[in-house]
């Protein structure tokens, strides 16, 4: 399972079904935007050591225990005193995951557990613990930290299973229609008025018809 599926299926159950399970997807003007973010930090070959820290960007990661797999958009390694040896650097190094967002801050956790399910990989891969990571907005500019306290862990593994059982059962749930459908770029596949509608498909469409 795709560990990038967790903030879409925080931020609406039915659009990751739609994107998962259905294997839709569409581009819009926001969902651009955000690819060219992540184009220019989209470097699996890329490291740097500046002042002792090293930068490794597009970092594959896994977890076992979550049952995900995905990539970290940037890890940064801080030199420490209990953290984890790397190939070819002297000393111990603690990682710290960062992820990069097109927009600004939300109100929900989608970003916060996306970012926190990349650690809880880096954790089972590393044997480390990592108690906190960032997130770049480009709106804003700034790192916003998120700390990875037990409350967010527990959405994580909460999450992970919920999206499992869907994806096993092959269900799509129903819209929840919220302001955030207007954004949406897979609104036109979704059609949260149609579903909306208390009259059966059929009969709405053919009310659609006769109303041209």
């Amino acid at each position: 399972m795709q560990l990038s599926g967790i903030q879409h299926f925080v931020f609406c159950r039915r659009q990751w079904a739609l994107i998962t399970i259905e294997q839709e997807w569409r581009d819009n003007a926001l969902t651009a935007e955000g690819n060219i973010l992540h184009d220019q930090v989209d470097d699996p070959y890329y490291t740097e050591s500046r002042n002792g820290v090293i930068t490794a960007r597009a970092v594959p990661v896994a977890s076992y225990k979550l049952g995900l797999t995905g990539i970290c958009d940037v890890v940064l390694f801080f030199p420490s005193d209990s953290g984890n040896h790397l190939p070819n650097r002297n000393g111990l190094f603690q990682p710290t995951p960062i992820e990069y967002k097109r927009g600004r801050p939300k109100d929900d956790d989608c970003d916060r557990a996306q970012l926190c399910a990349q650690a809880i990989c880096l954790e089972e891969m590393l044997c480390v613990e990592i108690k906190k990571g960032f997130i770049f907005y480009g709106q804003t500019r700034r790192r916003t930290p998120v700390m990875f306290d037990k409350e967010l862990r527990q959405l994580v593994a909460d999450i992970s299973r919920e999206m499992h059982g869907y994806f096993s059962r092959g269900y799509t749930p129903r819209v929840k229609i919220s302001k955030a459908c207007k954004s949406c770029s897979l609104k036109d596949i979704c059609l949260p008025e149609l579903q909306s509608k208390s009259i059966p498909a059929s009969a709405y469409i053919q009310q659609e018809i006769e109303s041209m």
